[in-house]
């Protein structure tokens, strides 16, 4: 399908049952692109999300020197670590609009040794990253701002790093052990911050301590820490955080991606406006990502689940879909998700502890409270928690402000309302350029 600048989203006349196949899961693409780059020996990952975001951290790869086989039709990719070293000593990369390359590699750059020069759109330099340029700065790193203080673009180098060469063995390319052995990082703004410091901490040849202040997206550094073991790396947690212990290494592995749940989320997320079951297949009660959690807020809203094997169903409420209070510090990406569908329970829907949301793709309460004012509905925000009352939902045009989610999301009012258009649907492309096609595939 190629999009337009607008796409007019068709009301579902004759609803059915829901079954759809998502890509693979953007937060495990690249916390694994990034463990198999730090892994010593050919990793193979397969079930790969292949997007923008991607993408770009793959050619960061290959910027780097590191010997990667992409392909994108079989969602396979092979990555050749060499345990922790990087090929290049010195080379330019561009991380986009990718917050997860961002901080991941940035953290990376700043303590494998070496010049690095890091670009990224205009989008990811307005983008929070202080937090953890500070962390790196404390660790060693030297940054040159090329624009503005504490954002992309700049040059990030370590000299006490710098003489890193590839390790034989099983021991970890690094030149860290003059570095101090520990340092705080602040996560209200992003957990990325926290996750990046902990995959690229095997790089010191000793027991490196992150403790950490705020409390936002654990569920992602919960996904960071189950696959740094998956790939041989245990962490310790230590009261007030976490502890890489002296000599890890990642070992090079085939590793299988799950589908993307905040993506399943979307077709979940249908099935009590629709009045229909939904199932995404391969998305399963274990999965590593937090975002499973918002089926849990759907069966509190009336909904309920099945686990089968070809995925979890979602049966719509037998009687009202109920609105009620949910905390979504843990899993904020389904934020929009519920806010869509608010306006059809029967109740006021109250979403807490959100506020850190202002820093993603766009200042995404913004995003909800704009686009929910046009479907004709009432919301508030207050401190971080969003109030958004029931009612009619009338025909607009939904601004999507260049993010993914908001096109995603607010797509689903448009399935029982007439009249609804996404400006800017190719934004989709960060993490799922078709899922236009394949709403239109599953659901009309």
């Amino acid at each position: 399908m190629k999009l337009q600048d607008v796409y007019h989203v068709k009301k579902v006349t004759c609803p059915h049952e829901i079954k759809a196949q998502v890509p693979g899961s953007k937060s495990i693409t690249n916390r694994a692109l990034l463990i198999a780059a730090l892994a010593k020996g050919k990793s193979t990952l397969s079930g790969v999300l292949y997007s923008d975001d991607s993408r770009h951290f793959i050619q960061a790869l290959m910027d780097l020197g590191f010997d990667v086989d992409s392909n994108e039709e079989t969602k396979v990719v092979s990555i050749t670590g060499l345990g922790g070293a990087i090929p290049k000593k010195e080379a330019k990369i561009n991380v986009g609009s990718a917050g997860t390359a961002a901080r991941f590699l940035t953290a990376y750059l700043g303590l494998a040794g070496g010049r690095y020069t890091i670009d990224s759109s205009e989008q990811m330099k307005k983008r929070p990253m202080k937090e953890l340029l500070v962390a790196l700065e404390q660790l060693g790193a030297k940054i040159t701002y090329l624009e503005e203080e504490f954002h992309f673009p700049f040059i990030i180098e370590n000299e006490i790093a710098s003489g890193n060469e590839v390790a034989s063995g099983n021991e970890v390319a690094s030149g860290l052990k003059d570095f101090p052995d520990e340092v705080t990082v602040d996560v209200d703004k992003s957990s990325q911050f926290l996750s990046a410091l902990l995959i690229a901490g095997l790089l010191f040849q000793k027991d490196f301590k992150v403790h950490v202040t705020g409390s936002h997206g654990m569920a992602y550094v919960e996904m960071t820490v189950k696959m740094m073991e998956q790939f041989g790396v245990n962490v310790t947690r230590i009261e007030d955080g976490f502890c890489i212990p002296a000599e890890s290494a990642y070992n090079a592995l085939d590793y299988a991606i799950e589908p993307d749940l905040s993506a399943a989320c979307y077709f979940y997320g249908m099935s009590p406006i629709l009045k229909v079951p939904a199932q995404v297949y391969g998305v399963h009660k274990d999965s590593l990502q937090g975002d499973i959690q918002f089926l849990d807020v759907l069966v509190q809203m009336g909904c309920s689940l099945e686990e089968e094997q070809d995925g979890i169903k979602v049966y719509p409420p037998k009687d009202e879909f109920k609105g009620g209070t949910f905390d979504l510090s843990s899993f904020s990406d389904q934020t929009l998700t519920l806010a869509a569908i608010a306006p059809f329970a029967s109740s006021t829907v109250e979403i807490r502890h959100v506020g850190h949301i202002r820093y993603q793709e766009c200042d995404r309460i913004q995003a909800i409270l704009t686009n929910l004012e046009s479907l004709g509905i009432s919301a508030t925000e207050r401190d971080g928690n969003i109030r958004i009352w029931p009612g009619a939902t009338t025909g607009c045009q939904i601004k999507t402000f260049e993010d993914h989610r908001v096109a995603m999301a607010f797509s689903l009012p448009g399935l029982v309302t007439d009249g609804v258009e996404i400006l800017d649907p190719g934004c989709c492309r960060k993490t799922f350029e078709n899922y236009f096609e394949v709403l239109e595939e599953n659901v009309y």
